[in-house]
């Protein structure tokens, strides 16, 4: 379906060609500031049209709020949210398409594109699946359905900032096979490199954003990766990479115990983002080539005295922050593949909807590469995963404050760190 979410649910609508795309948000806490000027710079992140190695399709994306503010504060009422699409060109997909040569045989013109399922897209799924399908652009399966998540996603990240002061920040980490953490003997795994590990104790949106338009933070690096996107795009075909995404200051205790594990509920919101095609969490698929002596992440007493932070944290975090589907407190870092972008410019031999064969070959305005546009899309979902677990965890531990303590088999709620939610908030 198109909801999202349990506690915290976000409904997207709108397809890349239509009139307008946007989300309804129900359940976000009344009370909290909120107008167009928080959820905008995410938006102008997320847009098209931002360098060269984007799609040059001219969109604003300018956020309407239509309902369920007032005077500048949230109402606990179902949030609208509406983008104008401004520069559709549906007449893209009415060329681009003709029916094959053999033999010496003339070719022949096809009516349109539309004449063709198009190769790696999802034309043909939602036909079988529906018996209809947008007749231009990927309708629902587009990347401006994303506009959606990612509006929503400011929401929930500005309720997580000011209630718990959490953090997120995504960025660039690899496109094709230039990295900007090479695996090596001493480190299979980013999860056990210094260097990664600072950065994703520091870095920040803002820094982020000085790299643009690769948005991988460094600079010699994102240089390559630019480099790389170009030469794709040159020869009109596209590239995939990855985005590593932080989360830090997430309070301990979220997550559930079995089927909605937070890494689970993570994987499910990162891989429902168009043209995802992996994720991995803390070591990842590295920690499995380790033995547990080196793996496991023994714990410490921690530093911090920040109220409702956990009394404990671990030495290392090769788990990424989750242990038994719950958050431990620690930093939450995972990286999400992203494939090469379907439409190309280069000429495909395929089969039409007819079974004949012919030549496909695409025109429109499309990324060369999602992942520096994936950015702000992947913060926002993570946004909407902890925010929900939030409220689950909150609703629980209030229940819990209702009852008498026993004493010796629970701890006291205004002693514990573990209930996910600060001393005070319960």
């Amino acid at each position: 379906m198109s909801t999202f979410g349990q506690y915290f649910k976000v409904t997207t609508y709108g397809e890349s060609h239509g009139k307008s795309v946007g989300a309804i948000v129900d359940g976000c806490p009344p009370g909290l500031q909120l107008s167009e000027v928080d959820i905008q710079p995410q938006m102008t992140r997320r847009r098209p049209g931002q360098s060269a190695l984007t799609t040059p399709r001219n969109e604003k994306d300018k956020v309407e709020i239509q309902s369920g503010t007032e005077l500048g504060l949230t109402l606990g009422t179902p949030i609208g949210l509406r983008v104008m699409n401004e520069d559709q060109r549906p007449h893209d997909y009415k060329e681009g398409a003709q029916k094959a040569a053999f033999d010496g045989e003339p070719v022949k013109k096809a009516k349109n594109i539309n004449d063709f399922p198009r190769p790696s897209h999802a034309d043909w799924t939602y036909l079988e699946k529906y018996g209809v399908k947008a007749s231009s652009g990927g309708g629902r399966s587009s990347a401006r359905e994303t506009i959606g998540r990612v509006a929503a996603g400011a929401i929930a990240d500005k309720y997580l900032k000011e209630a718990y002061g959490v953090e997120i920040v995504a960025f660039t980490s690899s496109v094709g096979q230039t990295k900007l953490f090479e695996p090596t003997k001493d480190h299979p795994t980013a999860a056990t490199n210094p260097e990664f590990l600072k950065l994703i104790n520091d870095i920040t949106r803002d820094e982020v954003d000085r790299f643009l338009p690769v948005r991988c933070p460094d600079d010699k690096v994102t240089k390559r990766m630019e480099e790389v996107i170009a030469e794709f795009r040159d020869r009109k075909d596209s590239i995939g990479g990855i985005v590593t995404c932080v989360i830090r200051n997430c309070p301990s205790g979220l997550g559930e115990p079995c089927f909605d594990k937070l890494e689970a509920t993570l994987a499910h919101a990162m891989l429902s983002i168009p043209a995802t095609k992996g994720f991995e969490i803390g070591s990842g698929f590295g920690g499995c080539e380790v033995p547990g002596s080196v793996h496991n992440d023994p714990f410490i007493k921690s530093d911090s005295n920040i109220p409702g932070r956990p009394r404990l944290t671990t030495k290392t975090n090769n788990s990424g922050g989750i242990q038994g589907g719950i958050s431990n407190g620690a930093h939450i870092y995972f990286n999400v593949a992203f494939k090469p972008p379907a439409t190309i410019g280069q000429a495909q031999q395929t089969v039409g909807y007819d079974e004949e064969e012919g030549v496909l070959e695409a025109k429109g305005r499309h990324d060369p590469c999602v992942i520096p546009r994936a950015v702000p899309i992947v913060e926002s979902m993570a946004a909407l995963v902890v925010i929900d677990a939030v409220l689950a965890q909150s609703a629980r531990a209030s229940a819990r404050s209702m009852l008498p303590h026993l004493k010796g088999l629970t701890v006291p709620v205004k002693e514990t760190h573990t209930t996910g939610i600060p001393n005070g908030h319960a």
